[in-house]
């Protein structure tokens, strides 16, 4: 590092570069979403899967602590980071669907409603008196193209993926969709993919075994939250 580089001199501002090219407000957004409960996408022959680890604290209602939002019928997104951020793009990413399916008559295509998303991000690190969005979201659907998971970046990049993962999990959830993920997947095979690797990311961690599963199949391109009673039964056959 240059030794005009300390953070202290270039993070007061989201749109200042510092000598090595980092912008430290970003950076630390990125942090955030790191240490956040992971989330996951998988691409399916049949379908998408998208899961989340539902953290809650003793006294919370536990529906109230969801990571995984429905975005239109066909497209649904896991989020990691400050949730109150989130909620502002997933409000956001709604109106873009139904305007786009207002203007055009047919449904978005899941890339369209991700860059969407990510033009707002990045908007944060190019404009003084504000600061980048602290989340990622895991965006998944089915459209004309077929099933599509894209992960986004608090920068406001975005990436394609047959499946990601992000989180304190991600050092065991990774490694377990390297080995184990197959292009031929079935759907009810990548739900079972998705919560075996939430449990293990769970149980590293020696934290309650909580996890929120939706699906997006390509037979209906509808999008589908897995019922609580559904999920536990994945859960004990994982663990």
């Amino acid at each position: 590092m240059s030794a005009f580089a300390r953070p202290g001199a270039y993070d007061y501002n989201n749109t200042v570069f510092s000598p090595d090219g980092r912008l430290y407000q970003v950076e630390y957004a990125r942090e955030l979403v790191n240490r956040g409960g992971t989330i996951l996408g998988i691409r399916c022959a049949e379908g998408v899967v998208l899961g989340s680890e539902e953290n809650a604290e003793v006294l919370e209602e536990v529906g109230h602590s969801w990571k995984i939002f429905q975005v239109d019928e066909h497209i649904g997104a896991a989020i990691i980071g400050l949730g109150s951020d989130a909620r502002v793009l997933i409000d956001q990413a709604r109106i873009d669907a139904q305007s786009n399916k207002l203007t055009y008559d047919e449904l978005i295509d899941v890339e369209v409603a991700t860059k969407k998303i990510c033009d707002t991000q990045q908007t944060y690190t190019q404009h003084g008196g504000g600061r980048p969005f602290g989340v990622a979201m895991i965006l998944g659907g089915v459209d004309k193209t077929g099933p599509r998971v894209f992960g986004t970046h608090p920068s406001g990049n975005y990436t394609g993926y047959k499946a990601t993962a992000v989180g304190a999990g991600t050092e065991t959830v990774l490694p377990m969709l390297k080995e184990m993920y197959r292009e031929d997947l079935t759907l009810e095979e990548g739900v079972k993919l998705a919560v075996k690797c939430l449990v293990k990311a769970l149980q590293a961690r020696e934290l309650p075994l909580r996890v929120k599963i939706a699906v997006i199949p390509v037979a209906t391109k509808k999008w589908d939250m897995l019922s609580d009673e559904a999920v536990e039964g994945y859960i004990k056959e994982a663990s």
